[in-house]
């Protein structure tokens, strides 16, 4: 993943798990490498990510996990070849284990707006995205409605 005008962001590698009706799945198993600029983190949990067809990318916490799903809002993902791509655009939908949902980051893309330049359709994008999202996760529509469990199990069955 990258931030609005090629800047670095996230990378890391991850499992192709398989696809469904809500996308391409993939698997970061616990010790999981990742990294951005001015962080690194080695997942202690295993998480699974979906990548849909739509302006967000979302991730799914296994049981250890310090929130049970967290979705960033991004231009659509792309695939190129094995590698996914995508720029996040700040706005964050987080689901604490609580099941408390929030939208995050919103000063941020605020900020970013004016700083970086964001065109308005991706302002657009990033807004509908969240309201979308934000939604779903609180009424726990599919696919948040536990349909990531499935693939958290193909993961541990890869690691076992």
């Amino acid at each position: 993943m990258t931030k609005w005008g090629d800047r670095p962001h996230w990378v890391m590698d991850a499992l192709y798990l398989g696809a469904d009706g809500h996308g391409d799945w993939i698997g970061f198993p616990t010790g999981t490498f990742m990294s951005r600029p001015g962080a690194e983190y080695t997942t202690r949990h295993p998480q699974v990510g979906l990548v849909p067809a739509a302006g967000w990318v979302a991730t799914f916490h296994g049981p250890g996990g310090n929130v049970l799903t967290y979705v960033d809002m991004t231009t659509v993902p792309v695939w190129d070849g094995a590698v996914l791509r995508a720029v996040d655009l700040d706005l964050d939908v987080v689901q604490r284990l609580d099941g408390t949902v929030y939208l995050d980051d919103e000063d941020e893309f605020a900020e970013h707006q004016v700083a970086f330049g964001y065109p308005p359709e991706v302002v657009a994008l990033a807004e509908a995205a969240s309201a979308e999202v934000l939604a779903a996760v609180a009424d726990r529509t599919a696919p948040f409605d536990g349909s990531a469990a499935g693939w958290l199990e193909v993961l541990a069955g890869l690691q076992a």
